[in-house]
């Protein structure tokens, strides 16, 4: 049965992080109100233009959902709720930082219907924190942990960050140590991107911090996939682990090429092969500024399921591909594909396509076999 994925974009946070480029602003809490509203306007708007459909999935993101005042997150989940049809048992995140998370916050989380916390630790060390300009020590970690579980809510992930300037193994295993100490079902690994305009990148540039290297954060990747095997968790995609079962379903189905309906500024939406794109930023979003929008043909659709189903362990199902799409996977791609499957970076077993090991670390080599013309 095809899914549907409902988000939430909160563009607020309490200080912008060094390295973050996403949309997300510090210091505009007084507009919390005009957008909570807005954004349930729009909630409404789309529902009903797309006939209340029922949705598996709610992820509310940012920004820091968890800065919001708990009566305006309130409103936008009843929002959702009177709109959508979701499902009893849907998957429900919400993103919050240590330290904003409060217990009233927790107890509205709870009373919604959400049943998973996505919490960015990044990293156990004070120091590695302070660099990323991160407002949190791992006393918030354990606390803010602490408050979901009493409000009812079990399902923990937490992201942590890898490759970061000054970053050490021994700070990483410290950092896996702690985070595991937590018992949290699903862990995200990310390698830090350095994105031009962030503080974090222009220190670099300017030889007042140095990254570890691409060497040493391989190792950092290995130490995470070993640790995190060792621990119960299976790897599911590139950067993610879970225990059996806690998987991501909202993100997973992105992956998949399910429908996903995003609401708020910067929120993207896929809907029966349109794609769609809020104003960036709060202010054009507030003026009522018309997203952008594009029809996605055959050839692009496809191609899109390969380069997000290749993120997968279990990579692609020729079956699935061949029912969305009116041809073989192989038929379409196979001649091409050829000298990943004879070169040990893509298998082909049992009904699907998958990247080894060692294609998942060179994945964009095998996307590039594939890329429309």
């Amino acid at each position: 049965m095809a899914s549907l994925g409902l988000y939430v974009h909160v563009p607020f946070c309490a200080r912008k992080c060094d390295y973050c480029d996403f949309a997300s602003w510090a210091g505009r809490q007084a507009d919390m109100p005009r957008y909570a509203e807005a954004v349930c306007r729009e909630i409404a708007r789309r529902g009903a233009e797309c006939g209340h459909p029922a949705a598996d999935t709610v992820f509310f993101g940012g920004g820091t959902p968890s800065l919001l005042p708990p009566e305006l997150y309130r409103s936008m989940a009843k929002a959702l709720r009177r709109s959508f049809d979701i499902a009893p048992d849907a998957e429900w995140t919400v993103e919050c930082n240590p330290g904003t998370l409060t217990p009233e916050f927790a107890a509205a989380l709870a009373d919604s219907g959400c049943n998973r916390l996505s919490m960015g630790m990044q990293a156990a060390q004070p120091e590695l924190l302070q660099s990323l300009g991160r407002i949190h020590d791992m006393a918030g970690v354990r606390q803010a942990a602490a408050l979901a579980r009493e409000a009812g809510i079990r399902n923990l992930n937490l992201d942590l960050m890898l490759g970061l300037p000054g970053q050490t193994m021994a700070h990483m295993e410290e950092t896996l140590r702690q985070a595991l100490a937590l018992e949290p079902d699903h862990l995200s690994c990310y390698a830090l991107i350095l994105e031009e305009g962030t503080p974090l990148f222009d220190r670099v540039e300017r030889g007042r911090a140095a990254l570890p290297g691409e060497d040493a954060d391989r190792e950092m990747y290995g130490l995470c996939r070993n640790t995190l095997t060792r621990a119960g968790f299976h790897q599911y995609e590139i950067s993610n682990f879970a225990r059996p079962g806690r998987e991501c379903r909202h993100n997973a189905n992105c992956w998949r090429r399910e429908d996903y309906l995003g609401f708020g500024c910067a929120a993207h939406s896929l809907w029966k092969n349109e794609r769609r794109a809020n104003p960036a930023t709060p202010d054009g979003y507030l003026r009522g500024g018309a997203p952008e929008t594009e029809r996605i043909g055959p050839e692009e659709a496809m191609f899109e399921a390969m380069m997000l189903g290749l993120r997968l362990t279990a990579g692609v199902s020729e079956a699935d591909f061949a029912r969305r799409y009116g041809q073989g996977l192989w038929d379409t791609y196979g001649s091409r594909l050829q000298p990943a499957l004879e070169d040990g970076r893509l298998l082909r077993r049992e009904g699907r396509v998958f990247l080894t090991e060692r294609g998942m670390d060179v994945m964009n080599s095998v996307l590039l076999l594939i890329l429309p013309d």
